[in-house]
């Protein structure tokens, strides 16, 4: 199963064709890598490099940035403390989470300095544009007005997150944990900036799990339960996981969960429902999906 390439480039191609491609890929795979959607290169370094230097600290000084608790989705996790698959020990990676960051929800001695701040919410809204794109090809595919989701998708719960796997040995760890657990996305989409290093594997519906090589030039994306949900199925929340760096070099990656604000009701569009049929799903609010996903994978 290979992961497909969507050029974004509006300069050489059509909305239009551009969704088809998109809608081609989340139907097929549920992945799919995106060139041209507007991250800078220069950001995308700057961001990377902000993320080796906050994961090189001392662990005394993360700890200070700690995660507290799942409702407030915010801080510092060591190796170990969350669980993507919760059936299997805890997974070989330590992160840097911030829901809705640019709210100032959290004082400013939780953030570990001025200029990690400065650094990741100038991302966060870059990246935010390039999702909010997407958002507007996904919404001419499923036959919805141009800025359907973008404006359910506030902010509240959508999600920058830094992720450091680092190199281990076989003899010291579990033989069943994983760089991070095989899951599925809670949300809409997901945007995955990753560095050189591989690891992250994709399932087929046949149950093989398929590597996905790192592309320089394109953002990883996939589709979210909620947006199976909207699409009734039609685009896939494809099951993946990350392998641990076994014998190898460490990995750095960085995504963006694009995540309804928590009262949407996410129900199956009319677009993707025949006639006479019944959806595959009743009618949740993405609030109670999210927060039980995340309680499910946490210890805090």
């Amino acid at each position: 199963m290979e992961v497909p390439v969507v050029d974004c480039d509006q300069s050489i191609r059509s909305d239009l064709e551009i969704a088809r491609d998109i809608d081609s890929a989340l139907r097929n795979v549920g992945f799919m890598a995106v060139r041209n959607l507007g991250v800078t290169p220069e950001r995308i370094v700057d961001v990377f490099s902000t993320a080796k230097s906050f994961f090189q600290c001392s662990e005394q000084a993360k700890q200070r940035c700690a995660y507290e608790a799942a409702m407030e989705n915010f801080g510092y996790q060591g190796i170990g403390e969350e669980s993507l698959d919760p059936s299997r020990p805890g997974d070989l990676k330590e992160t840097f989470t911030m829901r809705n960051l640019l709210a100032k929800r959290v004082s400013a001695e939780r953030w570990p300095t001025v200029e990690f701040r400065q650094s990741v919410s100038a991302f966060y809204q870059d990246a935010l544009s390039a999702a909010q794109r997407l958002q507007r090809l996904l919404a001419l595919a499923l036959d919805v007005p141009t800025d359907y989701f973008v404006n359910l998708h506030g902010g509240e719960n959508i999600t920058l997150r830094l992720l450091h796997y680092p190199a281990v040995t076989s003899d010291t760890i579990d033989p069943q944990q994983m760089g991070a657990g095989a899951h599925t996305d809670y949300g809409m989409l997901t945007l995955l900036f990753q560095d050189a290093v591989g690891g992250l594997q994709v399932q087929s519906e046949s149950g093989t799990w398929h590597d996905v090589p790192p592309r320089p030039d394109a953002i990883v994306i996939n589709s979210g339960d909620l947006l199976e949900r909207w699409s009734n199925g039609r685009y896939r929340s494809t099951c993946h996981r990350v392998l641990p760096r076994q014998q190898s070099t460490e990995r750095y990656s960085i995504a963006l969960f694009v995540d309804p604000d928590s009262d949407t009701l996410v129900e199956a569009l009319p677009s993707c429902v025949e006639a006479g049929a019944a959806a595959l799903h009743l009618p949740i609010t993405a609030g109670e999906h999210l927060q039980a996903k995340i309680e499910a994978t946490h210890h805090a």
